[in-house]
């Protein structure tokens, strides 16, 4: 497989993960959906030189984990109290 066709396929993924990742009822699922999505497309903005896209991709990936972050603490704080 040619470069250009894998980075296009890389590109068009990226675009069909955000696109599920919005079809989301459950939060986690879209954050993380989303998040993969956001990381193929930085990985495909530094490829073709498109800046602009792999910074707010990366911007919208750190905004993702930091939610997943403070969800999954969220979810941990609540077994400890059930525990106690």
């Amino acid at each position: 497989m040619e470069a250009s066709n894998t980075i296009e396929l890389i590109g068009y993924s990226a675009s069909v993960m955000v696109a599920i990742s919005l079809m989301m009822k459950d939060i986690v699922w879209l954050r993380c959906l989303n998040f993969t999505g956001c990381a193929l497309f930085v990985i495909y903005g530094i490829y073709i030189s498109a800046w602009p896209v792999a910074g707010m991709n990366a911007f919208v990936a750190c905004i993702n984990v930091y939610h997943l972050v403070k969800l999954f603490r969220a979810k941990t704080q609540v077994g400890k109290t059930a525990e106690a």
